[in-house]
């Protein structure tokens, strides 16, 4: 008699399935020092969208009607401060240690929000919005710079991005249901007080691990020379100068979004303020869901070709855009968008840690904090002045124009072969400075040199050879 084999239940296998997949996106968390870092990270996040709602708040308090225009002035400082302000910090972190200046960061962070709710003039609020910005544009860059010092390996780092995409993506989607929540208990003022305390949390967290030791290799440079290294390194690598089209193709699809949601959902559609929630709901959705899948694809798949299409798809779906959709469609195309974004943003970290030195990671990943706010300093009042000017369907004409002619000068600047590993040339030279005896100074001394690192003259050869490239003291630019 012949035995029937059982057939394995379908849900029980999907949830086994789900399950270890789960364990395998979150397994970073098993580093402890890393799960303390991302809790540090989840804690500021949410108190920092609780002071969003709270800021928008205190100035419609404050400025009554004009209160879309107080906030637009601050959320324009905000940029700035990031934009100029974030090399400044990544200079300064070479020379000083890394946890004791994020800890003062946080604290500092606090100290200004727990005042928020004590000022009574509109000038004040600018003035502390872009102080507490000031020193979120250095907490920020660091904090993402020190990552990899503590998570090294490649395919680990990258779900520890795809975390870090998911903590922002939660805080957009969880801060307003948690702000309106608290204000049906509290005054708004009190969400400035908990992003205090938030921001101690954080300070905690980061205080109570410690972070690896890196080599001092800045002895003789002059601070304005760590200002600028972050953004030489970022303009003269060309997988950066993609990301910087790449950038642009996120700013201008992000800003429409954010812009004029509101205005496309209230004002052409006709729906409530439920309906805004739910349309920027989608975009986080999108986002998320290509958070949770892209560690896998990045195993077999290279950053390039895969934001690349992240650029593609939000190009033309902010094209779409101009058909001026019923609600069901603006859901599909805000999904997309989300998922667009998700795909160039998530790799980003990685991208910057592959095409620099160890220590000139804080200037890398200050350069790239800079300059992606640059094309939001350019495309969110573009956004809202297209919006009022030329309406909301010319609003979606250009800014979908200026990202998909990102996109393909992302597509040309990017090459497609982009090896590590490139055959370059040395010219014959002598000079000196602080060195390490790396590959690149191998030479004889006399004994009066001291210990390393140590600055004397000392000769280069010419020589060509090939090794893992990127730009630094020695390699001034890549070679063709």
């Amino acid at each position: 008699m012949n035995k029937v084999k059982s057939r394995p239940d379908p849900y029980i296998t999907l949830l086994v399935t789900w399950e270890s997949y789960q364990l395998s996106i979150f397994s970073p968390l098993r580093n402890d020092t890393y799960q303390r870092l991302f809790g540090a990270q989840v804690i500021s996040l949410a108190g920092t969208g609780l002071t969003t709602i709270a800021l928008a708040l205190l100035a419609h308090d404050l400025a009554g009607g004009s209160a879309g225009q107080v906030h637009g002035i601050a959320l324009g400082l905000k940029m700035i401060a990031y934009v100029f302000i974030a090399p400044l910090f990544g200079a300064i972190s070479q020379k000083i240690p890394r946890r004791g200046l994020l800890v003062t960061l946080d604290i500092l962070r606090a100290c200004v929000v727990v005042v928020l709710p004590f000022i009574t003039e509109i000038w004040q609020i600018y003035v502390l919005v872009f102080v507490l910005n000031v020193f979120s544009a250095g907490f920020t860059p660091v904090f993402q710079a020190t990552i990899p010092d503590i998570v090294t390996d490649q395919d680990e780092y990258t779900k520890v991005l795809s975390l870090s995409r998911l903590a922002y993506d939660l805080e957009n989607l969880l801060s307003p249901m948690m702000a309106a929540a608290l204000i049906t208990l509290m005054t708004f003022d009190v969400l400035f007080l908990m992003n205090g305390v938030a921001f101690i949390l954080s300070a905690s967290l980061v205080l109570s691990v410690t972070f690896p030791r890196r080599k001092d290799t800045f002895h003789g440079e002059s601070f304005w020379t760590r200002v600028t290294k972050g953004m030489r390194i970022y303009l003269k690598t060309p997988r950066l100068k993609g990301l910087l089209a790449l950038s642009l193709v996120v700013s201008s699809a992000g800003a429409m979004q954010i812009v004029n949601t509101v205005v496309y959902v209230r004002s052409h559609l006709g729906l409530t303020d439920e309906w805004v929630a739910i349309v920027l709901a989608a975009a986080g959705a999108g986002s998320m869901v290509v958070a949770l899948t892209l560690p896998s694809i990045l195993k077999s798949v290279q950053p390039r070709p895969c934001m690349l299409a992240g650029g593609f798809i939000l190009s033309l779906s902010v094209l779409a855009g101009a058909i001026m959709p019923g609600i069901g469609l603006l859901l599909l195309l805000w999904f997309l968008m989300g998922a667009g974004m998700s795909m160039i943003l998530t790799p980003v970290g990685r991208l910057l840690t592959i095409s620099c030195r160890e220590n000139d990671r804080p200037a890398l990943f200050a350069a790239q904090f800079s300059l992606s706010h640059v094309c939001w300093l350019l495309t969110y009042p573009l956004a809202g002045w297209l919006g009022v000017q030329i309406g909301l369907m010319g609003a979606f004409i250009v800014l979908g124009l200026v990202a998909i002619l990102s996109a393909v000068a992302a597509m040309l600047v990017w090459p497609r072969q982009d090896f590590d590993h490139l055959e370059h040339t040395h010219s014959e030279t002598n000079h000196g400075h602080y060195h390490y005896h790396d590959k690149h100074h191998q030479h004889q001394h006399e004994g009066w040199e001291g210990p390393e690192p140590h600055n004397h003259e000392h000769p280069h050869p010419h020589l060509i050879h090939s090794h893992d490239f990127v730009v630094d003291d020695h390699h001034t630019y890549w070679p063709k």
